[in-house]
């Protein structure tokens, strides 16, 4: 349940609340101003906001989001506009190959990271990867669906070890290869524009075996597999995805544990992963851009995951610098090296240098890009992905813990309003209008109208248990949300936009 959307920005009007809290472990995984336009902030709620700014700059672009929406009574925020998207709006649908595949040991395709979790699924009575959606024996049905659903774009990511069985080598599976080629061939001839995700998390279990995204080697490794595809599918394929949120493969797959390939160590592990991520994308990107670019015409950038992110207690300037402290942690962390300036940013070196000063040895090792380094991701992509599906209330941490995790080391706290409504997901609660500051944050921070912004992911997941019949839920979940981005597009803080659209998937939201 997720979608691509194409976007240039803009602004509203706003109101400081006191929030009461749930306060939040660590993330298990991953306002309408008017019907007609743009608003000014007085001057004096820009002054009462400049005073909260604490050690962060006033007019960052943070600072700005907030100052627009701070303000701003409940009843206008939750105002519904009636109003259309623009005709060139692309409406798409997007999936993931582990989670809609299936052909789990079919076609010469290799075990992925992610294959042993998904086997404890079976126990459970759950979706398991020999089937799943059962995707790779159903291109026809798929392709039927997408045009029923009206899509313009899919989204879909093609499995590493479905083309190379162990990561590496020259001899690529035929029967992976053909079933892309199918699948691409197919929706191009309903009207589709494929849009091919390189790598959904599932790294060949054979690199893995020899340290996975922890070994410098996986670089090269990584960068022979995009460059197959584009020689192989970039003749039809015009857009391009290196990595999806990738924060949830260096948060949950090696900070927490909790997904594949199931390690905890958020102060070492994590950020030397997202380093190599980074790295991986940038050279991928200048390859396509030196040898494909000017024949294929096509386009490569990253999809980002990032929640909305307020402060706790507005009235305090730690929770407020805390606030957007979070959104560098968690977007900054990828976006700023390739957006910006080639480098992490500085509010993140800040927090990690200051933390292990002041703990008795290191709890947090943040790689060092050198000067070439960060010339090569400076500028590397030629649109930015956004997915977003909640968002979080924010404080700074009242306890300075050496324990190194997540919240520690960045120095924050997470919390959720207990009005908001809550998902079948523990950590996914509703909250619309996040999805509209965000944007503007974005496009202020990093693209600054310079590349277009794909909303690449949003939705929620329903038990499975639940009436999947009666889906009221979810259809009010994205009605909030899309309206709130077409708000945004009403908001007049850019100018002209040209936007893409939503719509559920094929797949359940993981």
């Amino acid at each position: 349940m997720t979608h691509v959307v194409a976007i240039h920005l803009s602004q509203g009007r706003s109101k400081p609340q006191s929030h009461p809290c749930v306060p939040l472990s660590s993330q298990p995984c991953s306002g309408p101003c008017s019907q007609t336009g743009g608003w000014s902030l007085q001057a004096s709620a820009r002054r009462d906001v400049g005073r909260a700014a604490g050690s962060s700059p006033q007019g960052s672009a943070y600072r700005r989001v907030w100052a627009t929406f701070a303000n701003q009574s409940r009843a206008e925020r939750d105002a519904f506009l009636r109003d259309v998207f623009p005709e060139d709006f692309l409406w798409g649908i997007s999936t993931g190959a582990f989670n809609v595949e299936g052909g789990w040991a079919e076609g010469g395709r290799g075990p992925s990271v992610w294959d042993p979790l998904g086997h404890l699924n079976a126990a459970r009575g759950a979706v398991t990867p020999e089937v799943a959606s059962d995707s790779y024996h159903k291109v026809d049905t798929d392709v039927a669906l997408l045009r029923g659903l009206r899509a313009q774009v899919y989204k879909f990511s093609i499995s590493w070890s479905r083309i190379f069985p162990s990561g590496r080598g020259h001899r690529p599976s035929p029967q992976g290869v053909a079933y892309y080629s199918r699948l691409v061939d197919s929706l191009l001839a309903a009207g589709i524009e494929p849009m091919a995700t390189l790598f959904h998390w599932d790294l060949p279990r054979a690199l893995q075996e020899h340290g996975g995204w922890q070994n410098d080697s996986v670089v090269d490794g990584f960068l022979d597999y995009a460059a197959f595809c584009f020689a192989t599918f970039g003749d039809r394929v015009k857009m391009w995805v290196t990595f999806h949120e990738p924060w949830v493969m260096s948060y949950a797959g090696y900070g927490t544990g909790r997904h594949a390939p199931g390690l905890s160590d958020p102060g070492v592990a994590s950020f030397k992963v997202a380093h190599l991520v980074l790295k991986a994308h940038a050279r991928v990107w200048h390859h396509y851009n030196s040898h494909y670019r000017l024949q294929q015409q096509g386009r490569v950038g990253i999809v980002l995951n990032s929640d909305w992110a307020e402060p706790l207690s507005p009235e305090r300037p730690e929770d407020l610098t805390a606030s957007e402290r979070f959104l560098h942690f968690m977007l900054g962390w990828f976006a700023h090296p390739i957006f910006v300036d080639g480098d992490y940013p500085a509010a993140l070196k800040a927090q990690i240098q200051q933390m292990n000063q002041r703990c008795s040895s290191p709890v947090a090792q943040l790689p060092e890009f050198t000067e070439a380094e960060k010339q090569l991701l400076k500028g590397s992509a030629d649109f930015l992905g956004l997915s977003h599906y909640t968002s979080r209330l924010i404080s700074k941490t009242q306890e300075d813990s050496c324990i190194p995790s997540y919240d520690t080391i960045g120095g924050f706290s997470q919390h959720v309003d207990p009005a908001w409504p809550q998902t079948s997901s523990p950590w996914i609660y509703v909250v619309p209008w996040g999805i509209r500051r965000l944007l503007q944050f974005v496009y202020l921070e990093y693209t600054r109208g310079k590349v277009p912004i794909y909303l690449a992911g949003n939705g929620m997941p329903i038990g499975e248990t639940e009436d999947l019949f009666e889906d009221s839920s979810r259809v009010d979940y994205f009605n909030k949300y899309i309206n709130e981005v077409l708000k945004g597009k009403n908001d007049g803080y850019v100018g002209d936009w040209k936007v893409g659209g939503t719509s559920p998937s094929l797949q359940s939201f993981v």
